[in-house]
């Protein structure tokens, strides 16, 4: 039987399923299956038959998984390559065959071959038997792939059709991406943003409260004291109450997407209107802590080589923004004698 570029089978590839007695041969088609079938099969959260991605007039089903993992129907890839799944040959096998041929020939086909060979089987939202895929972003490989060896002369023009339907596809994901792709084919655009904060969040805030260690270095009072031009306190503690706006403003809220909305909830304000624990006391060791004193270092830094007030927050707004919020202005307070605590 020819390959899909209708060159015969490599020699010794042949030579060895010649040697093969159908027991040995079974053996190996079973051990394969064994393996492909013994892998974890996952749930996808998105995606649907009428929802396919799309680029031209070229439809291919798109889900995304569970583990976040964006994949491409193996049926649907095919039909997208401009591949057929008839001549008797499975779907993995008869992409190999191609990906094989074409390297025998000199093209560099990028590791494809691990990938083609390890397709993901998962089972569609609606439920329903597993389905094979492969992970999106083995598309534009597959695509440039298959361009290389046409322009090498080495299709011929019986398989012409596959570098004009990569080229389509190419052209198609380019400028926008294979990932937004698919997430804007299955949905997931819309949820991506909740989960991506919900991992943030997770990453940065405690699930429980952690052991009191100084952490705002003395500096950092001193030098907004300077900047806001108030005398530094040497016989107190004591400090305006709006200081803790000003803190959560140039240095929580700007840790990361949600952490300040997520330490005001995990630790309230009591009766007293005063926060029972400090903030840093809720921030995980690993994630959370860390990115505060490294924050807290370049607030400083920023803190002592700006003039004045309105000088550091405009330093501070164009290196250290706040994410996914606008440009902020420097807090208008005059000097508060109210005795509060930060």
């Amino acid at each position: 039987m020819t390959d899909l570029l209708g060159e015969g089978r490599a020699r010794g590839g042949h030579a060895r399923a010649s040697a093969l007695t159908p027991v040995e041969r079974k053996k190996i088609a079973a051990k394969a299956a064994a393996s492909r079938w013994s892998r974890a099969i996952l749930k996808a959260t998105h995606g649907s038959l009428d929802h396919p991605l799309r680029i031209g007039e070229i439809e291919i089903p798109c889900y995304v998984l569970e583990n976040g993992m964006r994949v491409l129907a193996l049926r649907g890839l095919y039909h997208g390559i401009g591949l057929s799944l008839g001549g008797g040959q499975g779907g993995v096998r008869k992409i190999t065959q191609l990906l094989e041929s074409l390297e025998r020939k000199g093209i560099n086909i990028r590791d494809l071959l691990a990938s083609v060979n390890s397709p993901v089987r998962f089972v569609p939202p609606h439920g329903g038997n597993p389905a094979d895929g492969y992970e999106a972003t083995i598309l534009p490989d597959l695509c440039a792939v298959l361009i290389e060896a046409y322009q090498a002369g080495i299709l011929g023009e019986r398989r012409k059709h596959l570098a004009e339907r990569a080229a389509k596809l190419q052209h198609g994901f380019a400028t926008v991406g294979i990932i937004a792709l698919v997430d804007e084919a299955t949905g997931f655009q819309k949820d991506r943003a909740k989960d991506a904060l919900a991992r943030i969040l997770e990453a940065f805030i405690a699930k429980e409260l952690q052991p009191w260690l100084r952490t705002f270095p003395a500096d950092f009072y001193q030098e907004m004291y300077r900047l806001r031009g108030m005398q530094y306190p040497n016989d107190t503690v004591q400090r305006p109450r709006y200081f803790g706006l000003l803190t959560n403003d140039i240095v929580y809220d700007r840790l990361a997407p949600g952490v300040l909305d997520e330490l005001k909830r995990v630790n309230p304000k009591t009766e007293s209107g005063r926060r029972k624990h400090k903030n840093f006391q809720w921030l995980t060791q690993n994630a959370g802590y860390p990115k505060l004193k490294e924050h807290l270092g370049a607030v400083v830094a920023t803190m002592k080589l700006s003039s004045d007030w309105h000088d550091f927050m405009a330093k501070l707004n164009k290196h250290y923004p706040a994410p996914n919020k606008p440009t902020q202005l420097a807090f208008e307070y005059g000097e508060d004698d109210d005795g509060g605590k930060l």
